[in-house]
């Protein structure tokens, strides 16, 4: 239960567009006062920065503490608990959590078992308060699979479910328009051994004609009874986009190009970039960066994707090139996925609304070859949620 009073002082609070060095008192779990007096009593930050908790909309370390080594799976309840320790360590306090469904050539036959598995496990622990995040459910449709829709309407039901997104990893368009960079993926994943790679790609193209189009339209139909967020994953081109907007859908994940981001701007739909591509200095997949999304106003929200601390880093180091200031960072963390998907009880530090915060200090980092002017290292040291401590 949320304590009914106490007073965090001495923090530059990041609030609306600026940082004041001040205080804040929550009571019953919600932001009943911002004060630019940093001298009241309560809790001593002792100068480090208040933000609001970062809602996240695409992780998915989830399956990776489900499945930590090929083939090798762990309790999904202890897989749940530690993923949502890392996460809040992370300054997350809501996660919606990405788990795939639909089987490809190479997922084997346990997948649709295994992720029905693991979303009752993030469903039970939430409810049972075993978590310190507030955590949902995002469903990652691989619309180009046989069974996608089938597992949906098995799973997609429970009110946790609160966004989906069509994906079609298929080579050669989307994210691995580079077919060699699909390749380095597969088989330096251990995948595929490179004498199958031919033939699984030749596969893939099969099932994309099949299903991917007919899929598309039957995931949007059950997203729009069901009133869940939908995004499209990687789309590149105006017609990717122009597809989705028919849909209905909403937000554009990790569009692979700027003519895309830009298409999907103009359509209404928010757009998303994983904070790694901030941190590495570009794609992993030879995409557009992120940061010349944000040079051209196209970029909404940062999303930790693949690495839980990079979001909280991706900010400050925004911050120290001079690409932004600290309360528009923020936004991209918190206010604006949190608006994505209707939770509008949290994501900025505002009177009324959810104390759901963290305690940032920021380090100064040793330079190096990539980073000559140093490297701001950002560090979670507590984390409230409904103005309970929980890390």
């Amino acid at each position: 239960m949320p304590l009914a009073s106490s007073s965090l002082t001495n923090a530059r609070v990041v609030v609306g567009d600026e940082v004041i060095h001040g205080s804040l008192r929550i009571e019953d779990g919600v932001i009943a006062e911002i004060s630019d007096d940093p001298t009241r009593a309560g809790t001593d930050l002792n100068g480090d920065f208040l933000m609001p908790g970062i809602v996240e909309l695409h992780t998915d370390q989830v399956e990776t503490h489900f499945q930590p080594r090929p083939k090798r799976y762990w309790d999904p309840i202890t897989a749940v608990i530690a993923h949502d320790a890392q996460m809040a360590a992370s300054g997350m306090t809501t996660v919606l959590d990405a788990l795939r469904i639909g089987t490809g050539p190479t997922d084997g036959n346990r997948m649709a078992a295994n992720a029905k598995m693991l979303m009752d496990a993030v469903i039970h622990a939430a409810e049972s308060g075993l978590l310190r995040a507030d955590h949902f459910v995002h469903l990652r449709c691989e619309v180009s699979t046989a069974d996608v829709v089938e597992v949906f309407d098995e799973v997609g039901g429970h009110d946790r479910v609160r966004m989906i997104s069509l994906m079609d990893h298929t080579p050669g368009q989307r994210q691995y328009a580079d077919v060699e960079a699909f390749r380095t993926y597969m088989v330096g994943k251990g995948r595929l051994l490179e004498t199958e790679f031919d033939a699984h790609v030749e596969e893939l193209h099969r099932l994309s004609g099949l299903y991917a189009g007919r899929h598309r339209k039957q995931m949007a139909e059950r997203a729009g009874v069901r009133s869940i967020t939908m995004a499209a994953h990687d789309d590149a081109t105006q017609a990717h986009v122009d597809e989705a907007s028919a849909l209905g859908v909403r937000i554009s994940e990790f569009p692979t190009t700027v003519d895309a981001a830009r298409a999907a701007r103009a359509a209404g739909q928010l757009v998303v970039s994983g904070a790694p591509n901030i941190v590495r200095d570009g794609s992993h997949s030879g995409n557009v960066a992120a940061v010349e999304l944000l040079r051209a106003g196209l970029l909404d929200i940062l999303s930790s994707d693949y690495v839980p601390a990079s979001t909280l880093q991706a900010a400050f180091l925004l911050v120290a090139r001079g690409e932004t200031t600290l309360p528009q960072a923020s936004r991209l963390l918190s206010a604006n996925p949190a608006r994505a998907i209707g939770l509008d009880d949290r994501g900025v530090i505002e009177t009324g609304l959810r104390a759901d915060l963290i305690r940032v200090h920021a380090y100064e980092g040793a330079s190096s070859e990539q980073h000559p002017l140093g490297s701001p290292v950002p560090i979670v040291r507590s984390v409230w949620r409904e103005g309970e401590r929980v890390a």
